[in-house]
């Protein structure tokens, strides 16, 4: 059963939005353990987040803000009709 994949869509906007949550969560919050206690977890959060870095020319672009600035506000836009201001550190 280890062997059996699992294929996971998402649209770009919604993966450069995952990446930078991911990033934060793991990298500068400097509290994954406080996060995700269950380090079973991390596995997977690693996988998709790698799987992500290479996907995502963006991340590494100068203007990389305004792209995830731009991500953002069609994502609350699409859900909410309009776009929201963040509510966190690690929204």
């Amino acid at each position: 059963m280890d062997d059996d994949t699992i294929t996971i869509r998402l649209t770009r906007d919604q993966a450069l939005v995952l990446s930078d949550w991911l990033h934060r969560a793991m990298f500068q919050s400097n509290d994954l353990e406080g996060i995700l206690p269950d380090r079973a977890v991390w596995s997977p959060i690693y996988s998709i987040s790698g799987t992500l870095d290479k996907a995502l020319p963006e991340i590494f672009m100068p203007d990389y803000g305004q792209h995830l600035a731009a991500a953002r506000e069609r994502l609350h836009r699409d859900l909410h009709g309009e776009a929201d201001e963040p509510t966190g550190p690690l929204e």
